[in-house]
């Protein structure tokens, strides 16, 4: 596995390996959830080139950009054991030479959700996954189900604008206590821990209750009774919208996410689950 940091040594490595090639692209830190993303890659492609790229333009002004973790050798070794070929770890200099006057508006998919309470967020992830498209040039890209609403962006940015990648969503990956997995765990101590839980079991008490064929007013309402038992969370939303993050109409069936947001302590997590609103499970017909 090789490690580069400039486009020219990006542009050699890809060059010397013809194939198809797939792309995860990371903020560092990396865990399971990460190291899922690059072992499904290596089952679609020749290549796996992962980035590696603490974006500024994704973080507000009073965000965690400087103590966001990084780990750059720590974060290679994790790769070379799960079959990357190529991690592109560039500086911010490298990938914004100068301050970019055009980037990537999410549109109304920014406006909604994280887009509320993180303005600009999601048009600064959207602007350095284009770039880093082009620049990697990856067949497929592969991203985690986890964030959501960037998965759903990211899937509307290469319709609307014609680039030429799939995207594949991979499932959250958790852990054995059913925290989904994020790099801002690490900021959690033991009792906010336990607290962050409570994200996780508000979505598997929405996912049952939709599993018996509830609407979608009753799911909510599930989730929201298991969040209430937690005055630890700051909660920022529980929202469920269809596949698109449309507003769901009255009597809605179909595929749902049920996503939540919110603070514990001064960390900020986010997760959500794939729903099927109106569908019940084989031992309720």
């Amino acid at each position: 596995m090789r490690v580069v940091r400039t486009r020219a040594e990006l542009a050699g490595a890809l060059a010397a390996r013809p194939g198809r090639r797939a792309v995860v692209m990371t903020m560092g830190a990396l865990h399971d959830g990460h190291l899922s993303l690059v072992r499904a890659a290596r089952e679609v492609a020749d290549q796996v080139v992962v980035t590696i790229f603490v974006n500024p333009l994704q973080f507000g002004p009073t965000e965690d950009l400087e103590r966001y973790p990084r780990d750059l050798e720590g974060d290679a070794a994790k790769l070379a054991t799960v079959g990357a070929d190529l991690v592109f770890a560039p500086s911010v200099d490298e990938v914004y030479p100068r301050e970019p006057v055009v980037t990537v508006s999410a549109g109304l998919i920014g406006e909604v959700l994280e887009g509320e309470h993180r303005p600009g967020h999601l048009d600064g992830v959207l602007t350095v996954v284009c770039k880093l498209a082009h620049l990697v040039r990856p067949d497929v890209a592969l991203f985690g189900q986890k964030d959501a609403q960037q998965l759903v962006a990211v899937r509307r940015m290469v319709a609307d604008l014609d680039l030429d990648v799939q995207v594949l969503a991979v499932p959250t990956v958790r852990e054995p206590d059913g925290l989904a997995m994020s790099s801002r765990n690490a900021y959690l101590d033991a009792d906010q821990r336990a607290t962050a839980l409570v994200l996780s079991r508000a979505l598997a008490a929405g996912a049952t209750a939709a599993g018996r064929g509830a609407d979608a007013s009753t799911v909510a309402a599930a989730a929201t009774e298991v969040l209430a038992t937690e005055p630890g969370l700051e909660l920022d939303y529980l929202a469920l919208r269809d596949a698109e993050l449309g507003e769901l109409g009255a009597g809605y069936r179909g595929p749902a996410l049920l996503l939540v947001a919110g603070r514990v302590g001064a960390t900020r997590l986010i997760d959500n689950v794939v729903l099927d609103l109106g569908a019940t499970t084989s031992e309720e017909h």
